[in-house]
Formats: structure tokens, sequence, C-alpha cells
């Protein structure tokens, strides 16, 4: 077990979010037509942004996170005097927390694999095999997993722009003496809880695959999100349980996700087919015309 057995209560809450988030599937609007529908896509254009986005995020992790990560909290959750002012949903969520140190760095662990192995390569394979079974190229493939990657990475820096503005204190963080907060394993984390970006990349990458392939008009597209929600939800619950973050931070994260997976395809990758305006038609007209040398009148038209 990687945390002390869930409480119903949390059971609920992590169905809940599946239910949520369940109806912004496009799945239900899934084209029946039998051929994949080319999307709007420009290797130089879509590699541009794709590439800038994933270069600044992960320097923003890698190389300027000393100098870009607040070194105080400026979201505290506590009183000028010190006094405890944490919202009341994020206290009861905390109960999720792994009880022990080693339970809470396991959760930690696992939601790092699936988080940035596990789903990604899950969400590949189902994309391409779904697509495939739909008759679609591997070029098809090749953008849909490009504008996969891009959704997550754009997705990606929004969420570190608004952790180094908004400077939350970490749960872990939030409950230890005011001396021992500097001793901690990567004082630079300390103050980036708000939101969760585990949560925010599951839910993008699951999310831009879904309406990717509702877009392609792909068959049985509702595999993508029957193993890519229950996948993107389970880590934002284990990041509770390593109490990385609080419930708010994974709500957030699932909500910020979702908006950049349906806003990148759909904006900037709408059906090629949709932009050609539809042939004007020729306006009727009937004439009559006295036939030379006859007693006979033609009639002609064009309809």
């Amino acid at each position: 077990m990687l945390l002390r057995p869930m409480p119903a209560s949390y059971r609920t809450l992590a169905a809940f979010c599946l239910l949520l988030l369940a109806p912004l599937s496009p799945a239900a609007a899934q084209d029946t037509s039998d051929a994949p529908r080319a999307l709007r896509f420009d290797w130089t254009r879509d590699g541009i942004i794709t590439g800038t986005a994933g270069v600044l995020w992960i320097s923003s992790e890698s190389v300027f996170k000393d100098n870009l990560a607040p070194a105080q909290c400026r979201w505290c959750d506590r009183a000028p005097d010190g006094t405890d002012r944490l919202n009341r949903l994020d206290r009861w969520g905390r109960g999720i927390a792994g009880n022990t140190e080693a339970s809470r760095k396991r959760a930690d662990t696992w939601s790092n694999i699936i988080g940035f192995a596990g789903l990604p390569l899950a969400m590949l394979g189902t994309q391409y095999a779904v697509g495939h079974g739909s008759g679609a190229s591997r070029e098809y493939f090749a953008q849909d997993a490009t504008i996969m990657v891009q959704s997550a990475v754009l997705a990606s820096v929004a969420n570190q722009a608004v952790k180094f503005t908004l400077g939350r204190e970490r749960p872990f963080v939030h409950v230890l003496p005011e001396e021992a907060k500097g001793l901690t394993a990567h004082p630079t984390d300390n103050n980036l809880s708000f939101y969760s970006g585990h949560t925010n990349l599951a839910f993008s990458l699951v999310v831009s695959a879904g309406t990717v392939a509702s877009m392609r008009g792909y068959k049985h597209q509702e595999l993508i999100w029957g193993v890519g929600l229950p996948l993107a939800a389970s880590v934002g619950l284990l990041r509770m349980g390593a109490d990385k973050h609080y419930l708010t931070d994974v709500l957030t994260g699932a909500v910020m996700g979702t908006a950049f997976g349906l806003a990148v395809p759909l904006l900037l990758h709408g059906r090629v087919d949709d932009d050609v305006p539809p042939t004007p038609k020729q306006a009727s007209s009937v004439s009559l015309n006295p036939m030379v040398g006859s007693q006979m009148v033609g009639l002609s038209g064009a309809f």
C-alpha cells in the first residue's frame, strides 16, 4: 500500500472528480465519418511553439528555479501573529496524506513515475491504437503526439508563472516549526504549492489526446478517457498523499490542465475542412429566346 486505506469520503471525492470532468470529453460529439479528419498543423510553427515552451518550462525548473522561486512564502495560510488560517476544505483534504515519512515518500515517488512516465506513455500508446484502428496514418499520429506535448508544455509554463508569483507554502512545510523550514531537502521548492504541476500536466495530456481524437473522428475514442482520467486523478491523489499539495492545488491543476487540453487543439488546430468556405450557389435564371428562321421559341436557363 502506498498510503493508509483511503476513507470513503476520499473515494467519493475521486469519483466525483471523474464524473465532473467526464462531460468535458468531446467523445459525445464523435464524428461518425469513416476517414479521420485533417487538422490545421504546420511543423515549423508548431515546432517553434512547442520547443520554445518546452525550453522555458525545463529551464525554469532546472536552471533558474533558485532565482525565480520565492525564498519566503507569500501565501502562507497564517495570520501575522502566526495563527493558522488554512481553509476548511484544505484542512479536510490533508487527511489523505500518509501517516509516516515512508508512506509520504512512496506516494511522492509513484506520483513522479505515473505523472512523468506511466501516464504519458499510456496516452501516447492509446492515442496510436485508437488512431490506427480508425485508419489514421503515421503522419497523423506524429501530429497528434506533438499537439499533446504542445498542450502539456504550454500548460506547464503557465503553471510555473503562477507558482513563482503566488508562492504558496506546501502542506508539509506549513506544519514545520519556523526554524526547520530552511532545512528541508529542497528549500527552493517549499513555497510552490499552488497549483499542482503534476496534476496540471496529467490532465493537459489526457484532455488534449481526447480532444484531438474527437476532432479527427477516431473510432473508440472513449478508450482515451477510460485510460487517461483515472490515471490523471491518481496523480492528484498521490500528490496529496505525499503532502506536497492541498486539495485546492490539485483541483485547480485539474481545471487548468483541462482548459489547456481543450484550448490548444481547438484554437490552434481546427479541422482543415472547417476552413474551406462553401461553394457559392449560382443564381438561377430563365430566358426565352426566339429561334431564327422558325416559328419556335427556345427555353434556356441556368439553375
